[in-house]
């Protein structure tokens, strides 16, 4: 069986926590050095505060790598219009010379997020989708007309487009991801699912690829997973356990099933379950230390991986 391909998860860059731009740049470049597949970067606004453009931070890591692909995961598309949009990932896929993939989601953890941008938070699973067919056709067409409930298009044409059409991945573990997945993504990448429902959730994306006229493997599954490594497993789980807590403000607990941590070893052994399961691409958000640690554990976790490959 063979290995997946496995991103990390490129942190942006804030003096206020001491982590600075040269910082995460640093890392963008260990990555590709180290061998690993992609670097991600997630998005948000201002999530209970905090904000930080999956766009703006992968732009600056395409200018210092040449190699390494790049994915956000996930890029709140709905808060944001899709024709701006269009542009800011042409000019990111030129950039990079294609290497560039858009993974999508819907948030709403934070409702005050939405609110704060002027978007009803109820709407938020509508007008991604209205959005993702825009930008499959502004790269792709001139002269864009789309008449929708939350967008409307009169003769828009976007240049620079893209090398190609980018692919777009669909982050969630909802029925109404599932069903986004299947009918409108080139990817899915689940999060905070045991392997079973993994399981059951590429079975209903193939199912929905089907209903819209697709091919049903067109959807390409995999896995975003929260994780720590150390020696010591214990001392991997506090890390990882205040990581999340700090960011979503629950209580670990609620994680705790979901999330590997351990040895690069054990936690590859967890992930593998998953890449039996048809996972062909695997992204780590790897709490550490500092933002180049989280780069040299996450490469730990991959030659692990590949370990298992044979």
């Amino acid at each position: 069986m063979r290995a997946p391909h496995v991103s990390v998860m490129l942190r942006g860059w804030d003096l206020r926590t001491g982590t600075t731009g040269e910082m995460v740049l640093d890392a963008a470049r260990r990555a590709e050095a180290l061998g690993l597949d992609g670097l991600v970067a997630g998005d948000h606004v201002t999530f209970y505060g905090f904000g930080n453009d999956g766009l703006v931070t992968l732009t600056a890591a395409a200018a210092v790598t040449e190699r390494i692909d790049l994915k956000t995961a996930v890029y709140l598309l709905p808060l944001r219009h899709p024709v701006p949009v269009a542009l800011q990932v042409a000019q990111l896929d030129q950039l990079s010379l294609g290497r560039f993939t858009l993974g999508i989601g819907v948030g709403g953890e934070d409702p005050h997020e939405f609110w704060s941008c002027g978007v009803d938070p109820r709407t938020r699973g509508a007008r991604t989708n209205e959005a993702i067919t825009i930008l499959q056709r502004l790269w792709t067409e001139d002269g864009v007309t789309f008449r929708g409930r939350h967008f409307v298009l009169e003769d828009v044409t976007v240049y620079p487009k893209p090398t190609r059409p980018v692919p777009i991945f669909v982050g969630g573990r909802s029925e109404a991801a599932l069903r986004r997945a299947g009918r409108l993504g080139d990817g899915y990448t689940g999060i905070w699912l045991t392997p079973e429902r993994f399981t059951e959730a590429v079975e209903r994306i193939r199912d929905e690829a089907a209903a819209a006229g697709r091919e049903p493997g067109a959807v390409e599954p995999g896995m975003q997973f929260w994780t720590s490594v150390a020696g010591e497993r214990g001392e991997a789980r506090e890390r990882v356990a205040r990581a999340m807590e700090a960011t979503y403000r629950v209580p670990f607990e609620r994680f705790e099933r979901y999330t590997p941590f351990g040895t690069a070893e054990e936690v590859a052994a967890f992930i593998w379950q998953f890449v039996e399961r048809g996972a062909r691409h695997v992204n780590l958000i790897t709490a550490q230390a500092t933002p180049e640690e989280a780069i040299e554990r996450a490469a730990e976790v991959r030659a692990a991986l590949h370990g298992l490959a044979g």
